[in-house]
């Protein structure tokens, strides 16, 4: 435990997509492996207040925090690596900076002065900054910064961190900078160009890189190091390189070969004595790239042309594999075209249906969950895929002619998925689904409870739309059953079918808490699941 909290801010430059999300987590995992008490807050430089009302092709995934945040898919990675839950106070957007400051202005809370970018718009951006330290919960706070040093948005943010350097101690507060080192390859060259240019634009902001951390294809040679060291006005051994690597997971390794955490501990006055445990992590790695066998799951979605969209999703079944020694191989079906063909379906071991909004490949979704149900494959649906499963068993079991649910049909006679009473008369749109952590109860002698061994448990959502209660007992007489439900307001959490090998739906994101240390027991027993499908077909 430190003194006070140390602040480590990541930015980065020449272009986007670099990997700030990914060398942030890795070197707080480094560091926590050390013993020391670590968090990440990511710097959103949009004006939105949040993602939540963002498209997926826009963003990727909203990811949605315990306390109902709505926030960027990085909270993701850092909760991924850390294995620790993050909070509203993890992700601070331009919007909600500039929404705080104008409410306090309305109140009359800067008594009548003229409110500026300076000081009144970085004051709101560093007092976010510091909420996450004045916990006393951590002993170092490592904020991300979006976007790229030169863009307008993000001038702000760079102002605020130039104030914190200021302000703080220098032994508190370092700046890890990600650029990038492209690699020619008529020339057969590493250029360095891009990269001086790019700190000179931070420097410009008034702030000097303590470390650069350098994403590359090829090895960085000791003369493009010290070349990058010398014009970018840093030491040498803070000159780090990151190099591509096979998978995500492998970069808090090669970030330790680096000894970026050693130079970081360094920097910031603070003991590495300590050699990180990453025992668990490399047993990790060791079964995810040495499976003893292999599965092939469709993952049947709207959004499938951006795969950021399911991100979560995706790295849940990395963790499901690695527990299950199999590799996952994923087989991405745009839904709208299932409405066309069931042959994109043919010889898959498992299908999920993923999450989303909207009428656009619906009925796509209601096709491979009837191909899931008849041919006993292993089906897992996902809050619309679990709506989609209600919908699918009305119309083809329960013989119900139109069921539907009233998101994509307001007059269905059957409206077996409805939205929710207190969602009726809404305007705002942001912010205001059933969100973040809700109990829920699970029946005994049920696949649910068989998976999670336990009666009570807690998960994520992100709705407006639930199971429709009144037509509870008919489907339940006809074989599909409610095995979870929250215990307060009754609303259908998990719905499974009897007489399958497994196909179970859940309202709830489970994807969400999944994480390297915690894979998460549904994607484990559905991997497992899927498996099983395969080697009964040998």
């Amino acid at each position: 435990m430190v003194s006070s909290p140390k602040y480590i801010f990541v930015t980065g430059g020449v272009t986007s997509s670099l990997g700030k999300g990914i060398i942030s987590a890795s070197l707080a995992k480094l560091l926590q492996a050390r013993g020391y008490r670590v968090t990440i807050q990511k710097l959103d430089p949009y004006i939105n207040i949040d993602p939540g009302t963002m498209n997926p092709y826009e963003h990727g995934e909203c990811y949605v925090t315990d306390d109902g945040a709505e926030t960027d898919l990085d909270l993701g990675h850092y909760e991924r690596f850390l294995n620790q839950p993050t909070s509203q106070s993890n992700n601070i957007t331009t919007g909600r900076i500039y929404y705080n400051v104008i409410m306090a202005e309305r109140r009359g809370d800067y008594l009548g002065k003229t409110v500026q970018v300076v000081p009144h718009i970085t004051d709101e951006i560093k007092r976010n900054i510091f909420l996450l330290g004045e916990t006393g919960k951590y002993d170092i706070i490592i904020t991300e910064i979006g976007g790229c040093v030169g863009d307008i948005e993000s001038l702000p943010f760079l102002e605020a961190v130039r104030q914190i350097r200021m302000d703080k101690p220098h032994e508190d507060v370092i700046v890890i900078h990600l650029t990038l080192i492209p690699y020619l390859s008529k020339v057969g060259e590493l250029k360095t160009k891009p990269t001086q240019h790019s700190v000179r634009d931070l420097q410009e902001s008034g702030i000097l890189p303590d470390i650069l951390v350098c994403r590359t294809e090829h090895d960085l040679p000791m003369d493009i190091r010290q070349k990058i060291a010398r014009f970018c006005n840093v030491n040498l051994n803070a000159v780090i390189e990151s190099i591509d690597a096979e998978t995500i997971y492998d970069v808090p390794l090669l970030m330790k070969k680096e000894k970026l955490d050693e130079i970081v501990l360094q920097k910031l006055h603070l003991s590495a004595e300590r050699e990180p445990d990453l025992e668990s992590w490399k047993a990790f790695l060791g079964k995810l790239k040495n499976p003893t066998t292999d599965v092939e799951i469709a993952l049947v979605g709207k959004y499938v042309e951006l795969k950021d969209s399911y991100k979560s999703i995706v790295e849940a079944f990395t963790h499901a594999g690695a527990a299950n020694e199999a590799k996952v191989k994923i087989r991405w079906i745009q839904s709208e075209r299932l409405a066309e063909s069931e042959e994109l379906l043919n010889n898959v071991h498992g299908i999920l249906v993923a999450p989303g909004f909207g009428e656009r490949g619906f009925e796509g979704k209601i096709k491979a969950v009837k191909y899931a149900r008849e041919r006993k494959i292993p089906f897992f649906g996902i809050c619309l895929g679990m709506q989609c499963a209600v919908v699918e068993f009305a119309r083809n079991v329960l013989h119900w002619e139109n069921a539907n649910s009233t998101e994509m049909d307001k007059n269905t006679p059957y409206p077996v998925i409805d939205i929710m009473e207190n969602q009726r008369n809404l305007e705002n749109k942001g912010g205001t689904m059933r969100l973040g952590a809700q109990p829920c109860k699970i029946r005994k002698a049920t696949l649910a409870y068989q998976i999670y061994q336990k009666e009570m448990i807690s998960e994520r959502h992100r709705h407006r739309y639930e199971f429709n209660s009144q037509y509870l007992e008919d489907f339940e007489k006809a074989g599909m059953i409610a095995s979870g439900r929250n215990p307060d307001s009754n609303l259908v959490e998990i719905t499974e079918l009897k007489n399958h090998p497994f196909f179970i739906g859940t309202q709830f994101h489970p994807e969400l808490k999944s994480t390297v240390e915690s894979p998460h027991p549904l994607f484990v027993h559905f991997v497992r699941a899927a498996i099983a499908h395969k080697n009964s077909r040998l």
